[in-house]
């Protein structure tokens, strides 16, 4: 049997994804570019039996999506730069409650109301240090309309087994481009639910590390009955200023993910295995970046393209390795060196980092990123 095939927009793609993922709660405000979302979302989520609901602004629409997640719905919400700056202190709280959520966050110009149709790659330090406290972080950056649907149906599966918020970053172009994709058929793709509790509901506490550092999540509304706050907490969900508990605590939240980055990150390797020279590049400016490094191919020059596709947690030890192998390395971005300077610490100095900046609401396109290819060479 054939499978289903679309030509969607990148947000399209992205709320199709969420519906495959078990998505079942949608709170969120309008802000370009990420409002066909929540257009799509509020049309297709009543017809599986899920809810949608517009929030009078950015803030409440956090809050709806984590009481929303308490209860057992997996739940989503859409929005850009200005509407994840408002969003930050929420985000917080759904990591130290160690609730699942997914945010979609499409990129554009900024700070403040920026450029608002304008794209732009200058979120992504926010999606780690945006919310203040010590806090691990999960960031996926798609760079196809495709990739855009699948990468969601992931981030909803780290958030559900990791019991934290995970974002989805494209950039505007990702989000408003259309092409073709394929829909996976039910079962294709993985779908991870949270793990439910063993014990009687007497039992049960809600931060129970006797079950590992991420501990079974029950829902509001059934048999079991627990405490969720903002503060630090015991594993029976009530506020502790214990050093110890506080101490280990964090430590926990913090090791779920650092013990599990082979699981969560994702990168792709095209023409690196005999490369001198490497472009380092995430979303669409991959995409120029492939096609430059095609380009230099043909011109005789041994050019690579590492393509981040999970920006946090940051894969450091593949960059440090592609590192030690080139000459010199090329970090194209739409922000003024974001991702160049992560690739600058990890690699240490083993091989010279070039960025390229563009900040101007224009793509960087693939002659750029040649003929920085051909300096470096």
């Amino acid at each position: 049997m054939a499978k289903k095939v679309a030509f969607l927009q990148g947000n399209e793609a992205a709320a199709q994804g969420a519906l495959y993922a078990g998505c079942k709660f949608f709170g969120g405000y309008p802000i370009t570019p990420s409002t066909e979302v929540a257009e799509v979302m509020s049309v297709e989520l009543p017809k599986v039996g899920g809810k949608f609901i517009q929030m009078e602004d950015e803030i409440g629409a956090m809050a709806s999506v984590i009481g929303a997640s308490l209860t057992g719905a997996k739940s989503l919400t859409a929005t850009s730069g200005p509407g994840l700056s408002l969003k930050q202190e929420l985000i917080g709280y759904a990591c130290i409650a160690e609730t699942p959520v997914v945010i979609v966050n499409v990129m554009r110009g900024g700070p403040s109301t920026g450029m608002p149709t304008g794209p732009s790659q200058s979120d992504v330090m926010c999606a780690k240090w945006g919310t203040h406290g010590d806090h691990a972080a999960i960031c996926l950056t798609p760079a196809s309309v495709q990739e855009l649907f699948e990468e969601t149906v992931r981030a909803f599966n780290l958030a559900e087994k990791y019991r934290m918020p995970v974002m989805v970053m494209p950039d505007e172009i990702v989000a408003h481009m259309r092409e073709r994709i394929v829909f996976p058929e039910p079962g294709e793709l993985e779908v991870i639910d949270r793990t439910a509790p063993s014990v009687p509901p007497a039992e049960y506490k809600p931060y129970d590390t006797r079950f590992g550092d991420v501990p079974p999540l029950a829902g509001f509304g059934s048999e079991y009955r627990f405490h969720v706050t903002g503060l630090n907490k015991a594993e029976d969900g009530f506020p502790t200023t214990k050093a110890t508990l506080v101490q280990a605590e964090e430590e926990r939240q913090i090791r779920k993910v650092d013990a599990n980055v082979d699981d969560i990150v994702q990168f792709e390797e095209y023409l690196c295995d005999d490369a001198e020279v490497a472009v380092v590049a995430f979303g669409s400016t991959s995409r120029s970046a492939r096609f430059a490094v095609n380009e230099a191919r043909k011109q005789g020059i041994k050019a690579g393209l590492f393509r981040i596709k999970t920006f946090w947690p940051f894969p450091e030890k593949q960059i440090k390795a592609l590192g030690a192998k080139v000459k010199g390395i090329i970090t194209p971005e739409m922000n003024l060196g974001m991702c160049t300077g992560e690739v600058k610490r990890v690699v240490e100095g083993q091989a010279p980092v070039t960025g390229i900046f563009r900040v101007d609401g224009e793509p960087i396109n693939p002659g750029q990123i040649l003929e920085k290819i051909k300096e470096v060479k």
